[in-house]
């Protein structure tokens, strides 16, 4: 985002090679971690939920700890091989990205360069770390739907889809975006359509990111209503 806010103001609108590597290795990090996060948020609502007795245990300063130091670890793994990929990659047809910023699908689509190997590796990254974290989120609100269903109140059981209803929010718009750039091969994609998705998922959500997960804050609630009056 800083090198797009700056072409925006500046006549020569450019990267050098090791900034669009850079850029490229950055936002496939956060990316991956981002989906990985939102899987194991979904099975903090889970154990939060089903499990409310042992939840102090399994949800423990250690075990979340450890869970986020591996994601990160994971993102910064699967970030170095993709990249590693692209650097040796030949473009002698253009200079020109058309996209935004330098982003993996618009990169290989450029070269001239055999990138079957890159395109495999990416659709097995998306099966693994979209799909798999996709299921995991699908199978523990399973769950937590079940749960939900057994508890005989109707305040209990709104008090407990408020508790989801931020993360469901964020997971829909999120994934929804990133399976449909990222499942496909690069030979299928459409740069102009994909551009507008690519904005929805890097720009758009995580600047209502905040607000969606403040929805339960009361002072939030308060201060919508006295904006729309």
């Amino acid at each position: 985002m800083p090198k797009m806010l700056a072409n925006l103001f500046s006549q020569e609108v450019a990267i050098s090679f090791a900034g669009c590597m850079a850029q490229m290795y950055m936002f496939t990090w956060a990316l991956v971690s981002e989906l990985l996060l939102l899987a194991v948020m979904a099975f903090d609502r889970y154990a939060a939920i089903c499990h409310p007795l042992h939840y102090p245990m399994v949800m423990s300063s250690h075990v979340c700890s450890g869970m986020a130091g591996s994601i990160w670890a994971i993102g910064i793994s699967n970030s170095a091989v993709h990249t590693s990929l692209a650097v040796p990659l030949s473009f002698c047809k253009s200079l020109i990205i058309d996209h935004f910023f330098c982003e993996l699908p618009p990169v290989l689509k450029l070269s001239c360069s055999d990138t079957h190997l890159n395109e495999a590796l990416a659709f097995c990254a998306d099966a693994i770390f979209g799909v798999g974290s996709c299921s995991l989120i699908l199978v523990s609100y399973g769950c937590i739907i079940r749960t939900i269903l057994r508890i005989r109140s109707s305040e209990g059981k709104k008090k407990a889809f408020s508790t989801c209803s931020s993360h469901l929010t964020v997971v829909s718009l999120y994934y929804s975006t990133v399976i449909y750039t990222y499942i496909r091969p690069t030979s299928n994609l459409s740069l102009e359509r994909d551009k507008i998705i690519t904005v929805l998922y890097s720009v758009i959500i995580p600047v209502f990111n905040p607000i969606i997960y403040s929805f339960r804050n009361r002072e939030v609630k308060g201060a919508l209503q006295k904006l729309l009056g």
